[in-house]
């Protein structure tokens, strides 16, 4: 099924969709995806940019093999079109020795957040938007970021331009054929952005969500959109088709 154009509805028509998406992703994710001992959660708000499905587990949890999750200590993901952006400046920091205090209660590992037309309508929702995700990721926790709607005057090069920025130097422009965005964000040991730019009409591709270092599961973006689609109201599905 391909990505159809949000941007034709309402805001209010779309955050349902944006509704049912969240939770069809929410309930694939908690279907045998997630390793055991993780737990996915819709509509969860802590301190960072409103996520939408947050990621729960212990601090000193392993993740075992052969329960969801993919080890990719040597085979790390890569998107189709190969926009993989490593912050350069930690590959050294990392390498310093720091004393760590572990918590021993649960944490936040992850988190999917799908954009909204208000999270980047304007300057100062843009802003509010990329701070939250930057101290999220300086936070070690792990993001896959959706964006169904074409850059505007906020963020001419994409939310993640937008983002990435304020993290490293490194410059990216969006193809001109491809204006949606979705990026995985790997928080540790170096944060690491996995971009891959769509555009409406495309299959969406799997896309990894990292829960501890350098593994991760792959989210079947494809496989819930469809699904959530053909219980969508034919009244709202002809409004972007």
């Amino acid at each position: 099924m391909p990505m159809h154009d949000w941007t034709r509805v309402s805001p209010g028509v779309y955050h349902n969709f944006h509704y049912l998406w969240l939770s069809t992703i929410t309930n694939r994710l908690n279907a045998g995806l997630l390793p055991q001992g993780m737990i996915a959660m819709a509509e969860q708000v802590i301190g960072g940019p409103e996520p939408d499905v947050v990621t729960l587990q212990r601090v000193d949890y392993e993740p075992p093999l052969g329960s969801g999750g993919v080890a990719v200590m040597e085979a790390p993901p890569q998107p189709q079109t190969e926009f993989v952006f490593p912050a350069e400046s930690e590959r050294y920091a990392a390498k310093a020795n720091r004393v760590v205090v572990r918590h021993a209660l649960g944490k936040v590992v992850a988190i999917v957040e799908l954009v909204s037309p208000g999270n980047k309508n304007s300057r100062h929702a843009l802003r509010s938007f990329v701070e939250k995700t930057v101290d999220l990721l300086y936070g070690q926790i792990n993001l896959l970021v959706i964006d169904p709607f074409p850059p505007g005057r906020s963020d001419p090069q994409g939310i993640h331009k937008a983002i990435w920025d304020e993290i490293s130097d490194e410059p990216f422009q969006l193809p001109v054929d491809r204006q949606r965005t979705l990026v995985a964000y790997q928080a540790a040991p170096i944060k690491t952005a996995y971009v891959e730019p769509f555009a409406v009409g495309q299959p969406l591709p799997d896309m990894p969500l990292f829960l501890q270092g350098h593994f991760y599961i792959n989210v079947p973006l494809e496989a819930t959109y469809m699904d959530t689609w053909a219980v969508l109201p034919q009244l709202l599905r002809d409004l972007v088709s």
